[in-house]
């Protein structure tokens, strides 16, 4: 329950809906409310708001999912544990093997008049590989996710993880230089989030975002654009209403490299003078606030071969650490710890371990020359794909 009362908001939520229990639940929100800082733009959403707008027709919920009896899930972590380590002698030990899924149902209705329904089914399978020849261990992974068990490539997520950890074998440090950096999709995806939060209007209103001040300014290269697109089924973060009641709807961030603009939700739109643009995220007990549902790159039309094979010289990074510690998201300054493979005439030579890849936040958006078509939709509100990016530092760890 969430009330706004004199301009203060009142929060309070119990785990049943007995009538009793929500008549309690509505006047704890109305006592908190007392307690509250008084704000202006607190409101809930109104039919202006949603300006006419309609839910888009998503069909995001597998009925089978529902009746999967436990034993099969069970049953799929067994054999992806099982198919991993019989698929090459140098696989040591599998760290983990997993199958999981999702089924949410949820409505939503405020006092004026504002009403939402929808529900959604996901599941994901992964496993991490071990592997090691005598020159050390290696981690890969494989994984897969959709909307029910029958959308896995189950045979995949095996295979990608005995790759990933084997082409590491025998990885060393490399001496630094400037060199054009593949990204992997699921890197790409992790740097996407930390960019998500750039996006975000509330940071904006707070001089928190990187973009802050630059609304209509080239801030990518020009065949950049980032969209968060929760109409796409395809996306797992896909919905048909904010967490508002707002009908979701399509945002270009980034079109031809200039920013478009902020996410934002009842509040922040208000604030600002943008409108709410259907971005408000909450848990159950917590008020409204900004967030991606289903953030991207528009993919380019080169395979990750291709990109390869364009690149040159360059060093594909398969995964990266310190992320959060090693990024600004407010300066962009930018350096992480990395490993990967040296990528030379289209293919992968040495695996390289232990160095860093630095450059600003600011400047790899600009630096991007390709983005693979191999759009890779994960659980979650952001997807990957392989992305070639102009130049970084390379450096010793």
């Amino acid at each position: 329950m969430r009330v706004i009362v004199d301009h203060r908001q009142g929060l309070a939520w119990a785990g049943s809906l007995d009538p009793d229990v929500v008549n309690d639940t509505v006047r704890e929100a109305r006592d908190n409310a007392k307690f509250g800082e008084p704000d202006e733009w607190y409101g809930v959403a109104t039919p202006a708001d949603l300006n006419g707008a309609r839910p888009p027709q998503l069909d995001l919920w597998r009925d089978e999912l529902t009746k999967v009896p436990t034993d099969r899930k069970v049953r799929i972590a067994l054999d992806l544990e099982r198919a991993t380590k019989d698929r090459d002698a140098r696989i040591r030990n599998v760290e983990s093997a997993s199958y999981g899924d999702a089924l949410s149902e949820a409505a939503l209705a405020n006092s004026l008049g504002v009403t939402a329904y929808t529900r959604r089914t996901v599941c994901s399978a992964s496993a991490v590989a071990l592997a090691d020849d005598g020159s050390g261990t290696q981690t890969g992974y494989g994984f897969d996710a959709g909307r029910a068990i029958e959308d896995l490539d189950l045979d995949a997520i095996p295979r990608d993880a005995v790759e990933r950890s084997t082409r590491l074998l025998g990885a060393k440090p490399t001496e630094g230089r400037r060199i054009p950096v593949i990204l992997d999709p699921l890197v790409t995806r992790s740097l996407l989030g930390v960019f998500s939060s750039a996006f975000n209007g509330e940071s904006m209103l707070k001089g928190r975002s990187l973009f802050a001040g630059r609304l209509g300014e080239q801030v990518g290269a020009p065949h950049v654009h980032v969209l968060d697109d929760p109409t796409d089924p395809r996306a797992l973060g896909a919905a048909q209403f904010d967490s508002e009641g707002v009908p979701a709807r399509r945002n270009a961030l980034i079109v031809d490299g200039v920013l478009q603009g902020f996410l934002h939700n009842v509040y922040t739109g208000r604030r600002s003078g943008a409108g709410t643009t259907a971005s408000a995220t909450r848990g159950l007990g917590s008020a409204p606030g900004v967030g991606v549902r289903a953030l991207r790159l528009e993919p380019g039309p080169k395979s990750p071969a291709e990109i390869m094979r364009d690149a040159g010289e360059a060093f594909y990074v398969q995964s990266v650490s310190g992320l959060h510690s090693g990024t600004n998201p407010i300066s962009g300054d930018f350096s992480v710890g990395a490993e990967g493979l040296i990528v030379r005439n289209g293919e992968f030579a040495e695996p390289v371990r232990e160095v860093t890849i630095a450059s600003t936040l600011q400047r790899i958006l600009l630096d991007i020359v390709d983005v693979g078509a191999d759009l890779t939709f994960l659980p979650g509100a952001i997807a990957g794909m392989t992305v070639l990016v102009g130049e970084m530092t390379l450096s010793g760890a």
